[in-house]
């Protein structure tokens, strides 16, 4: 095996990445804006030195609106043998895992969450939630949404309307929209 091989993995999975950038006619600026990574994340990726992270690729394969089938390939390509939406055999879990899974899917028509991380950027405000699965493990990313400065604030608003609501049953006082300030 060469240098030229070992230094570039994933130089198919790159030529992809780049080729679909440059199909939708974004710079790279533009797609790491939108998933959120570092211009130099994605150059690495785009030249097959790295594979973007299962979370980054799920994200990549949302911004491109890549179809299923497409999709799987990228998620081979990157060297991912278990697609998210597979079917699992029995016995492949630890029971890690499988506490991590039930935490998650409670009810599957609500996404839980125990930690957000906020991202501010000119374009706007990404909202990143996870769960725990445990004292000693990383926390699950299990949604990620993006809205404008404008929406930020009317949802900031919205929520402290509601939690003022719920602590102080039926009390009227209306708060402003995306002001946290009490008077």
């Amino acid at each position: 095996m060469s240098d030229a091989n070992t230094s570039t993995p994933y130089k198919r999975l790159g030529s992809v990445l780049k080729r679909l950038r440059e199909d939708h006619r974004e710079s790279a600026a533009e797609v790491s804006g939108a998933v959120e990574i570092d211009e130099t994340d994605l150059a690495r990726f785009e030249a097959g030195h790295e594979r973007p992270a299962e979370d980054i690729l799920l994200l990549l394969i949302s911004h491109f609106g890549i179809e299923e089938d497409n999709a799987t390939e990228l998620w081979q390509l990157a060297g991912y043998e278990n697609r998210v939406d597979e079917p699992i055999q029995p016995g492949e879990f630890d029971a890690k895992q499988r506490i991590q899974a039930m935490m998650v899917m409670l009810d599957p028509r609500v996404v839980y969450s125990d930690n957000i991380e906020v991202a501010v950027n000119k374009q706007g405000v990404i909202l990143g939630f996870s769960q725990s699965a445990g004292p000693d493990s990383q926390p699950l990313t299990i949604a990620r949404i993006g809205m404008s400065h404008e929406q930020a604030k009317i949802v900031m608003g919205v929520l402290h309307q509601v939690l003022y609501d719920q602590e102080n049953p039926g009390n009227k006082r209306r708060l402003g929209d995306g002001d946290t300030k009490q008077e």
